[in-house]
């Protein structure tokens, strides 16, 4: 598992942007790792959240939510309207300190490395702690009995 500093020295901040390329990102939302998610929950986001499940369904994760798909599973039918946090062509969450890893770090200039970002925030989540704050959100939200289901522990 990566630790959080070292997250935040491989994966820096990049610098503001809004052209074109940069925008395209906040179609999909970024992730935060398990720690910002945290705090974004405790900040009072987790309204704004969706859960993403793996397709081995072996882990899951807290994101940002698609407009329209807040506090439910992630659904590709609304896939095509952006982040929910995505406004007049801005993050709201830019500069509050609660945007994930994910989105402050891809930019245009860094062009195939969002990849690598996105696979070492995934470990993050594969642990006992990020499942059970998944586990924290479902009860919280009230999303558990919303789907009419018990939580089930999908880390191995």
């Amino acid at each position: 598992m990566k630790n959080i500093i070292d997250l935040y020295k491989k994966y820096p901040p990049s610098k503001p942007c809004s052209c074109d390329i940069c925008k395209t990102y906040c179609q999909r939302p970024g992730w935060w790792i398990v720690e910002e998610a945290e705090k974004a929950i405790e900040a009072g986001y987790a309204n704004r959240m969706m859960l993403e499940i793996s397709p081995e369904k072996d882990f899951s994760v807290l994101s940002p939510a698609f407009r329209g798909n807040e506090g439910s599973f992630a659904l590709q039918l609304f896939s095509k309207n952006w982040c929910t946090f995505f406004k007049n062509d801005l993050c709201e969450l830019f500069d509050t300190g609660y945007q994930p890893l994910e989105c402050r770090y891809c930019h245009h200039e860094r062009k195939g490395m969002g990849n690598k970002c996105h696979l070492d925030i995934e470990d993050a989540w594969k642990t006992k702690r990020g499942q059970d704050l998944v586990k924290k959100w479902g009860d919280l939200t009230g999303f558990w009995t919303k789907q009419g289901q018990v939580y089930q522990n999908w880390s191995k």
